[in-house]
């Protein structure tokens, strides 16, 4: 398996998958990586540990997208406030979820196909997030809980015909 060119980019692995997290500079990738470990820590979220923090390197391998540490950056994250400090890290993982902050098609509810994402041939579920927007409560819900269903319909008296809204009566049903 010989990776490809490093990525701008860093990736936390959370249980089993990776979450790949991209952005431009400044967007708060190392921050969203830190925030990761600590929440598996907390038991927030499965245990979860770093694989690369501002870049990485990708491969694909029997249709799976791998992420691995640039060699010079393994074990380093940058933690704003106190700088580069070393914390332990897995040499490989599976990426299961890419995050794009500062996403220009973060939308309150997207479209699905901008859930989604093709890299480097391997289709991989996605959050677009917008700037401003923390990102970790929208992880940890794709990563704890399962789609809406498409069959769910939505009360007849809802506006909006999304089917979230409760019906005014439920009480009463």
């Amino acid at each position: 398996m010989t990776p490809i060119a490093s990525v701008h980019a860093s990736a936390v692995l959370v249980g089993d998958r990776a979450v790949l997290i991209r952005g431009p500079s400044g967007a708060g990738k190392s921050r969203l990586a830190f925030d990761l470990i600590l929440a598996g820590r907390a038991g927030q979220l499965p245990s979860a540990i770093l694989v690369g923090d501002d870049r990485v390197h990708l491969d694909t391998v029997a249709e799976q997208l791998w992420v691995r540490p640039a060699q010079e950056l393994a074990g380093l994250i940058e933690i704003r406030g106190l700088g580069i400090r070393r914390c332990d890290f897995a040499i490989e993982a599976i990426v299961g979820l890419v995050v794009d902050l500062a996403a220009s098609d973060a939308e309150r509810l997207p479209p699905q196909e901008a859930l989604t994402i093709c890299l480097n041939g391997v289709l991989i579920p996605r959050i677009p997030v917008e700037s401003g927007f923390d990102p970790l409560p929208l992880i940890a819900a794709a990563l704890t809980t399962t789609a809406g269903s498409a069959s769910v319909q939505p009360s007849h008296d809802c506006l909006k015909g999304i089917g979230n809204h409760i019906s005014p009566n439920i009480a009463t049903d």
